[in-house]
């Protein structure tokens, strides 16, 4: 059985061969014979032509608030899971992409979730979904490769605003092309939420025994290793 260590180095290995692969095909086009130019079918647009915003369904939750709910569901923020909270806003799989905050990394690539499941968000995170083909996973490999530094504003705050988000330039390849991608690429997701359930199911396992051991409620004196 892997480690939990082991299982997000495998994680990543996936992911940065997603990567690979989308610039390969939609940044350098190297399956298509371009000559230089966009295969046929394809066009340059913005963002706001890939993705549709669902922020208007978002609900902030205060601490206070969140301290008196059971915790099951994850209560996302704009870089991670912030609590756990008793209902959800969302069910599917969805790309969090952050607003305000911590929105770029050092080299200014935007700060993203791939989320799946039952979940809530707060308000500094835009909440994607993909259209004209665009899955949520090929949203991800876009915007992981896409440098939106020049976009954010704000010197105390920074943010990441609907508008500004929308005028990012897009190379939108043809629905064909983007289906037979997601074939190859689908396989490689299925597996890093596997990955990351398990992931997660251990770590309740450890949570739920760890104190019953350091208490003495839990005796394994007796196990013969």
């Amino acid at each position: 059985m892997w480690s939990p260590g082991r299982r997000h180095i495998v994680n990543n290995n996936l992911e940065q061969q997603a990567k690979a692969l989308y610039k390969d095909w939609f940044f350098d086009f190297t399956p298509f014979s371009t000559d230089g130019n966009l295969p046929d079918g394809w066009r340059l647009g913005t963002v706001s032509d890939i993705i549709q915003l669902h922020d208007s369904k978002r609900v902030p939750l205060s601490g206070a608030e969140r301290d008196k709910m059971a915790k099951i569901y994850p209560y996302y923020g704009a870089t991670s899971v912030m609590d756990y909270v008793d209902n959800y806003l969302f069910d599917g799989i969805y790309l969090l992409l952050g607003e305000d905050g911590t929105v770029v990394d050092s080299l200014g690539f935007p700060i993203l979730q791939y989320v799946y499941g039952q979940f809530w968000v707060n308000n500094h995170a835009h909440i994607i979904t993909g259209k004209e083909g665009f899955s949520v996973e090929e949203l991800y490999l876009f915007f992981s490769l896409t440098n939106i530094k020049s976009i954010v504003t704000g010197a105390v705050q920074p943010k990441v605003s609907q508008q500004n988000l929308k005028k990012v330039p897009a190379i939108i390849p043809s629905k064909d092309a983007l289906s037979a991608f997601g074939e190859l690429i689908q396989p490689i997701f299925s597996q890093i939420r596997n990955l990351r359930d398990e992931n997660a199911r251990l770590a309740d396992l450890r949570d739920t025994l760890l104190p019953k051991l350091m208490s003495g409620e839990l005796d394994v004196s007796d196990i013969d290793l």
